[in-house]
């Protein structure tokens, strides 16, 4: 490993001059807030702002793996060889959440006005967390639930049609969507988290149910 062990951070940067889909994603040694100070100078006018934040000892590996996921989806990168990303800040959070269930130290926190709060390990009370919430469950898949590609399904907070792209990905007015990315676009202001992560699941439906729904009624009818 080459950090020996050694903290660092993956950190996603967002930049009020920047578009609303711009993102930098980096690495850092030293504390995020160290190194957005660093970042701050002529090259942008105004300065960057922490989206969220990774530590690992496998801070290296981790960036690379980020930088990789995103180039496997298109040609997202503003520049080669920079680290400078047209992705939605959500969907980058979203992949990082991702990598971060494959490592047993990683610590992810998501900003809010500057504050941090830690979105990974969720840190919960156990009479908070529903018993069916508490297993393990993989990822979700259309295939779960018995839909494929070219289906259509509903976004239930604005009652929008969209069709199943991928075996997690949804198709919308010609673009490709993870479902929690979607919702972190397109729900209502009323309707969202702090967090800005959500369980796309629970908020499309098929015929009137909760994709959610559905999957637990199929695994409860397995067992």
């Amino acid at each position: 490993m080459p950090e020996d062990n050694k903290q660092g951070y993956v950190y996603i940067l967002t930049n009020p001059s920047f578009k609303e889909d711009w993102v930098k994603i980096g690495k850092s040694s030293r504390p995020v807030d160290v190194r957005s100070k660093e970042l701050d100078n002529t090259a942008v006018p105004l300065p960057f702002e922490i989206f969220a934040t990774m530590q690992t000892s496998k801070y290296s590996e981790a960036e690379k793996a980020i930088h990789k996921q995103i180039d496997r989806l298109t040609d997202r990168r503003i520049r080669q060889n920079r680290e400078f990303f047209n992705l939605e800040p959500a969907l980058a959070l979203e992949i990082m959440l991702d990598l971060a269930r494959l490592s047993s130290d990683a610590v992810i926190m998501k900003y809010e006005k500057g504050v941090p709060r830690q979105l990974y390990p969720i840190l919960e009370s156990p009479k908070d967390v529903k018993k069916e919430e508490k297993t393990f469950r993989p990822p979700f898949d259309f295939s779960m639930v018995g839909l494929t590609v070219g289906d259509t399904v509903v976004f239930d907070a604005l009652n929008l049609e969209v069709r199943v792209a991928g075996k997690n990905k949804v198709e919308y007015e010609g673009r490709i969507w993870s479902l929690s990315a979607f919702c972190g676009t397109y729900l209502p202001e009323k309707m969202q988290n702090h967090s800005g992560a959500y369980q796309g699941p629970k908020y499309f439906s098929y015929r009137g149910k909760t994709l959610w729904k559905i999957r637990l009624d199929k695994e409860k009818n397995e067992k």
